[in-house]
């Protein structure tokens, strides 16, 4: 028989080789969900990418043998670390399937809307999820029967010792810059380095999942200075909006609301944008370019009613340009008929400085019998709600519909769906869903025809403002992008645009007009959301604004596009490469940002 010693080396090799195993086995079946529906050679070439799967294994392993050495049981440690790591690397799967956007570390605080909403997509439980399931369960129940037996504690006292030791290197290596953007995996047809969802998923799931959670965290920007942020605001006095200026203001964000009709393609039913092209024409209009694709509405909304450039969390008062008419006397409120709780936006938004928001729960259930009111419902009652303001205060709403909301039907055609799409050449999937956007679209606008239809000739003053906050949601994976032939690709200016792009409209009836000495017509530049209020701003003829609108003015004047993927619009042109100017001038705003955030008179 084997000697004790013989028994304490088998027992070590056995367990170890089956904890490394387990181990490859989690990094594996997460990395064969990573790449989502794109090219399969992405998959191969983790593996051929040495750097990338052990950037992945690396932490699966540490905290597989922390708790196992804690435990004792490699069954439990397994588990523990695996369920976790499998259920988002399947979250990650259905995300880019339906939005080709990848799960980071930022999207933690949504998990429970994008929950509630998943319903609305065809979560199929298709073979490879279907197979890291089950692999999962086999391998728990194999180390839980055959991987059994403690060693002493002593021993596991000193592996744990080796292993938290272990733990701030690797989380140094895991969220460093330089090596996050020295390795990649793009040797694949169709790779395109210029695709944020291509640059996340060409190293796998797990790493750049740790990687993305410092940017996650609320953090003061590099080498921020209270004192430095404070002079930069401090060059700028704020402006006061003039009582004899201040007109009411009504803004609308309409969910995935975008003007196809520019892009060249035929098969649109000239009915579709009607209504809208006729309202650009007696407005102020232009492009606005988003931070987002198909999704993550409260992006362009937030940037829009703050002025950053990148989205922060906000989990107590911060300053915003609501707050700015607030303290400028103005009534300020505003509507979504849907869920008070969809990104929290029943605390947020008194957190931004609104004083009322109605949502299903305080007043539109009463209107829809408890479900999601469509623009029938709420654009109507944004036009009620300002016809019952207080006529002696300025009166301040801004609504975020959720009509256009994705996906779209691909098998039936809506209620008012009515042939707005005339081109049968394309799939039975596309030309369904085309329909039921396009509908939505001229269902949307005939409502925002008949309020400014009523506003037209009200003798109260009043701007509208529209926008839509981000391209729709056209087919898993974008097919039907694909199948139109819209060019998506960021690496060209065109497809840069068309990938980022709505339209803004800022109109104003008569009354206004004569009161801000203004006709608000014409096309305006292409700026990013954080800019659109200084535009706005400049349309009404009320000065520069708050000391940090001024500063934000500043910037848009060398730069009216930041977008947080990385791109600048620089001298006109297209950039990932911004002047050493352009850079200081954002380090500045970021400072006043962060400043501002938390300081709210600014």
């Amino acid at each position: 028989g084997k000697t004790a010693d013989e028994h304490k080396a088998w027992f070590w090799v056995w367990n170890g080789f089956f904890i490394f195993a387990s181990a490859l086995l989690t990094t594996g079946l997460s990395l064969s969900l990573a790449y989502g529906n794109y090219s399969a050679e992405i998959f191969t070439g983790y593996f051929t990418h040495p750097e990338i799967l052990l950037l992945n294994l690396l932490p699966v392993l540490l905290l597989i043998l922390i708790l196992y050495f804690l435990t004792g049981r490699a069954w439990i440690a397994y588990l523990a670390v695996s369920a976790p790591v499998l259920a988002s690397s399947i979250a990650d799967y259905y995300k880019l399937r339906f939005r080709d956007d990848p799960f980071i570390a930022a999207d933690i605080p949504a998990v429970t809307t994008g929950l509630k909403v998943s319903g609305q997509y065809d979560i199929s439980v298709g073979a490879r999820v279907i197979f890291v399931i089950a692999a999962f369960i086999v391998c728990t129940v194999f180390l839980a029967f055959f991987v059994r037996g403690r060693s002493r504690f002593r021993f596991r006292l000193i592996g744990l010792a080796a292993a938290l030791i272990a733990v701030w290197p690797s989380v140094k290596l895991l969220t460093d810059d330089a090596v996050f953007n020295g390795i990649n995996n793009f040797d694949y047809p169709g790779a395109n380095v210029w695709s944020e969802t291509q640059r996340q998923i060409s190293r796998g799931f797990v790493y750049p999942f740790i990687h993305s959670i410092p940017d996650a965290i609320p953090q003061k920007p590099d080498s921020y200075s209270e004192a430095q942020a404070l002079e930069v605001l401090s060059r700028y006095t704020a402006e006061d909006i003039p009582d004899d200026r201040k007109v009411n203001f009504i803004g609308i964000q309409l969910e995935a609301f975008s003007d196809f009709s520019r892009l060249g393609i035929d098969g649109i039913a000239p009915s579709v944008y009607e209504k809208f092209h006729a309202l650009e024409a007696e407005s102020f209009t232009g492009d606005l370019v988003t931070n987002i694709f198909a999704g993550g509405t409260i992006d362009t909304e937030r940037c829009f009613l703050t002025g950053y450039t990148k989205l922060d969390d906000f989990r107590s008062d911060a300053g915003s340009y609501v707050r700015y008419f607030r303290e400028q006397g103005y009534r300020t409120e505003g509507s979504h008929s849907c869920y008070a709780w969809f990104y929290n936006r029943q605390n947020i938004n008194k957190y931004l400085g609104f004083e009322d928001y109605w949502f299903i729960e305080n007043r539109y259930g009463d209107m829809t019998d408890g479900g999601v009111g469509y623009d029938d419902v709420l654009i109507p009652d944004i036009l009620k709600l300002y016809k019952e303001r207080d006529a002696s205060v300025p009166y301040f709403n801004f609504s975020v519909t959720y009509q256009g909301h994705g996906p779209y039907a691909k098998d039936t055609l809506y209620s008012w769906a009515d042939g707005n799409w005339q081109d049968d050449s394309v799939s039975k999937d596309s030309w369904y869903i085309l329909n039921n956007y396009f509908s939505s679209v001229q269902d949307t606008s005939d409502y925002l025809w008949d309020m400014i239809e009523e506003l037209r000739g009200d003798s109260a003053p009043v701007v509208v403002v529209l926008f839509g906050d981000h391209k729709p949601w056209l087919g898993d994976g974008n097919s039907v992008y694909a199948e139109l032939g819209i060019d998506l690709d960021a690496s060209t200016e065109e497809g840069f645009y068309n990938y980022y792009s709505t339209r803004y409209l800022i109109w104003a009836n008569d009354a206004a007009k004569k009161v801000l000495g203004t006709e608000m017509k014409g096309e305006g530049p292409t700026v990013s959301p954080c800019f659109l209020m200084n535009l706005i701003f400049e349309q009404c003829g009320w000065g520069r604004g708050s000391a940090y609108m001024q500063l934000m003015g500043d910037l848009m004047d060398r730069s009216p596009v930041i977008n947080t993927a990385g791109f600048y619009v620089e001298d006109g042109r297209v950039t990932r490469e911004p002047s050493d100017a352009l850079r200081e001038a954002e380090r500045e705003q970021q400072f006043a940002q962060y400043y501002r955030k938390r300081h709210i008179e600014w």
